[in-house]
């Protein structure tokens, strides 16, 4: 069976990320193995620069891992390949790092600014008050917030021996993984006739965090605007109620 190939009417960031892929296979031709730096440098600005997180990076290493582990028809060297993003993605969130420490407290107290908000700021904190030291690991495979992590912990949430041991880890684990499973899966007949259903499943399984934290951000607070009621009404607190009260006089 030939594979379905995709004739794009027009491009968008979604049919970018779906057909990734496809568009992997015509850069690797046209660029040899000029591919490799491009491609280092795409995860390398992703998590060295906090204005980039909306790359593709996990969806990226999946399809790099599919192309890399044929490395007869592509001429990519897997090892080469990971190793390569594997450094890029320790050195840039490095580089996020003291981004942070630099202008972290500056960039979050604009308020006109769509980047640097409060809201990615909370959730960030809330990933480090929860894991600690493991949200630099955890966070690699959290899309957006991945890309703040480092640059929170540069703001003073974490010093930098401790952050590097913990970077160093979840870059060797994010690269590994996402390329080892574009590898793995790549070689499956079914998953090759439609590696956008794949790049799907895989956006789906990243996002998920992000979804099922904010449901728990939204029941804690649901449960604390209930608890905080509920002592009210015991303790209502009112004006009058510092006052005491009039006796009626009996009869």
């Amino acid at each position: 069976m030939n594979r379905v190939r995709y004739h794009p009417r027009g491009f968008t960031l979604l049919d970018y990320i779906l057909h990734i892929d496809k568009h992997l296979e015509d850069a690797t031709r046209q660029y040899g193995t000029q591919i490799y730096w491009i491609l280092t440098a795409v995860i390398f600005a992703e998590t060295g620069f906090v204005i980039f997180p909306f790359l593709p990076g996990d969806s990226l290493l999946f399809a790099i891992g599919y192309i890399a582990s044929e490395e007869t028809k592509y001429n990519i060297s897997f090892l080469v390949m990971f190793v390569l993003l594997t450094s890029a993605a320790i050195l840039g969130n490095v580089v996020n790092y003291f981004i942070g420490k630099a202008i972290g407290e500056r960039a979050f107290n604009n308020p006109k600014s769509k980047i640097f908000t409060q809201s990615n700021l909370k959730k960030t904190h809330e990933f480090f008050e929860r894991y600690g030291g493991k949200a630099i690991i955890i966070t690699r495979f959290v899309p957006v917030i991945r890309a703040f992590a480092p640059f929170v912990a540069g703001m003073g949430a974490m010093t930098f021996g401790r952050f590097m041991l913990f970077n160093v880890i979840g870059g060797v684990l994010w690269v590994g993984i996402c390329m080892g499973a574009g590898a793995f899966f790549g070689s499956i007949p079914a998953v090759k006739e439609r590696f956008d259903l794949a790049i799907l499943g895989l956006v789906a399984i990243s996002i998920a965090p992000i979804a099922f934290e904010w449901i728990a951000h939204k029941k804690r607070a649901k449960k604390a605007a209930a608890e905080k009621a509920a002592a009210e009404s015991a303790n209502p607190g009112s004006p009058e109620s510092n006052y005491p009260r009039e006796e009626k006089p009996q009869g």
